[in-house]
């Protein structure tokens, strides 16, 4: 049995040395990974992928540390993929595999993991959409990604996580303002955290008049009625029940209202996590959520495989710098050495077309 073959077997019998070995492996993108993820598919689907995401204050590391002991509470396990920003000088995270969970320090069934956003918009490279298979195939009951919240666009978490929760921190507006349409999309749960703060209500009610302006310049049309007038309605009453049928057809999406030093909030917020996995498995988005997932796998994988079988074409072309010093020197220009370098894929492909 190769070493590769063996770590695979100790992840999926329940080796926490195992599972961060195979992470790091995957993170560092060592020979050989590629079959190792392959091999875990066959074992993942069971676990449930929350992305905890928000803006720099907001709470996200205590909200992340409550959410993770309240799930231990209750008897499951957990998985934390924190994404921290690169080392500009080693592409690994700034921060590395800190202790960041002060509640759950010393238990195994707490695996935490930070990763390199390695300069992926939205913080999240290939490699952390991998760690979260490995953790599937190892068992963890709950997956939680934490994002970098520093800026770069947050929407790729949406091909990572199940249900996306953004946290919103009370202040005077500017952090409302400052969130794009697309995060207003991507925002299965809103968490307005620190709820224990002056301003927590006027940034709750400026919450509400975000969804509806998003709503009526139609930036919130999300699936199945995702924020409608009926979601701003529903969150005076929302309980952490499912919203009646009749009234929308879709999820509605609430505005729960935390504070993580504390606890509060934390039952309902749950609450409003297992409403929205029901959802999303009884009215079969998930499945539409999964293939939309794997598709963008799949085209993510080609274009590294293609630009990597291009970076050996023009290596055997002379290297990039010579092919620019050609344009330079008005030999050519970027369009025929672009047709050039294409072209024996081109004869390739016109190959497989005829057999």
């Amino acid at each position: 049995m190769s070493s590769d073959e063996t770590l695979l077997e100790d992840l999926l019998e329940g080796k926490h040395r195992a599972l961060a070995r195979v992470i790091s492996k995957i993170e560092n993108r060592s020979p050989g990974y590629r079959d190792l993820v392959s091999e875990l598919y066959a074992h993942t689907g069971e676990a449930d992928v929350i992305g905890i995401t928000g803006s720099p204050g907001a709470g996200k590391s205590t909200l992340v540390d409550k959410l993770a002991e309240t799930y231990r509470e209750r008897g499951e396990t957990v998985g934390v993929i924190a994404i921290d920003p690169s080392s500009p000088f080693t592409g690994g995270a700034v921060l590395g595999d800190r202790i960041r969970m002060a509640s759950t320090v010393g238990d195994m069934d707490v695996f935490v993991r930070s990763m390199s956003a390695r300069g992926t918009l939205g913080g999240l490279s290939t490699a952390t959409a991998d760690a979260v298979k490995a953790m599937d195939a190892f068992g963890k009951d709950k997956i939680i990604i934490e994002t970098v919240g520093a800026g770069q666009n947050e929407i790729d978490i949406v091909r990572t996580a199940d249900t996306v929760a953004v946290l919103v921190p009370p202040g005077s507006g500017d952090e409302i303002q400052t969130l794009k349409a697309g995060i207003l999309e991507i925002a299965d749960v809103f968490v307005v955290n620190k709820a224990d703060r002056d301003g927590a209500d006027r940034t709750v009610q400026e919450l509400r008049d975000m969804i509806q302006l998003g709503n009526e310049s139609g930036f919130a049309a999300g699936d199945g009625g995702h924020h409608s007038q009926e979601v701003i309605d529903a969150h005076d009453d929302w309980d952490g029940e499912p919203a009646d049928e009749e009234v929308d057809a879709g999820w509605t999406t609430p505005i729960v209202e935390t504070v993580a030093t504390t606890g509060d909030g934390i039952e309902t917020l749950l609450e409003a996590f297992h409403d929205h996995r029901t959802y999303l498995h009884d009215s079969g988005e998930h499945a539409e959520q999964v293939r939309q997932r794997y598709a963008e796998e799949i085209r993510t994988l080609l274009r590294e495989d293609v630009h990597a079988m291009l970076e050996e074409e023009l290596a055997d072309s002379g290297g990039i710098d010579a092919l620019a010093e050609r344009v330079r020197t008005g030999e050519t220009d970027p369009y025929a050495i672009a047709g050039e370098v294409l072209a024996p894929v081109d004869a390739c492909l016109e190959e497989l077309e005829t057999e």
